[in-house]
């Protein structure tokens, strides 16, 4: 028998006050986070431009550990299960580690591929595993 998932309506506010300050971190980022690579995907440009190595990657972490945050907060309100929340940070964290390795290789190739370069900075500061646990998760927990 299926369950239906419930929501109140103070985890439905929770809910949406997470999701705006997702947004938020997507519409400041230009002050927020150094990463000169934002203005770069958005031209025509074919050369990487200059760019400090530590402050990209401190940039790429915060901005991931800020989304990561909200993320989690986010399958707590809605499914109000620990077990969920843990496996969610621990993947999340190991995720981290596999991107931004990779990121670190394809840039410091002799000529990095852009392609590779861009997707795997998307992975890195956009909230993407929110979108692939949520469905995941209520998907797992109804068919129990």
């Amino acid at each position: 028998m299926q369950q239906k998932l419930k929501l109140s309506a103070n985890r439905w506010f929770g809910i949406i006050i997470l999701f705006v300050l997702l947004v938020m971190v997507r519409i400041f980022q230009k002050h927020l986070f150094y990463d000169p690579l934002i203005r770069f995907f958005q031209s025509p440009k074919t050369n990487l431009p200059p760019y400090d190595t530590v402050k990209l990657f401190l940039g790429l972490a915060f901005r991931y550990l800020l989304n990561s945050l909200l993320s989690l907060g986010i399958l707590w309100l809605v499914f109000k299960d620990a077990q969920i929340v843990k496996l969610s940070g621990m993947l999340l964290f190991v995720f981290f580690l596999v991107l931004a390795v990779a990121l670190f290789i394809v840039l410091n190739l002799g000529e990095p591929s852009l392609l590779a370069v861009f997707y795997i900075r998307r992975f890195l500061i956009q909230p993407l595993f929110l979108i692939l646990f949520l469905p995941a998760f209520y998907y797992q927990k109804h068919m129990r």
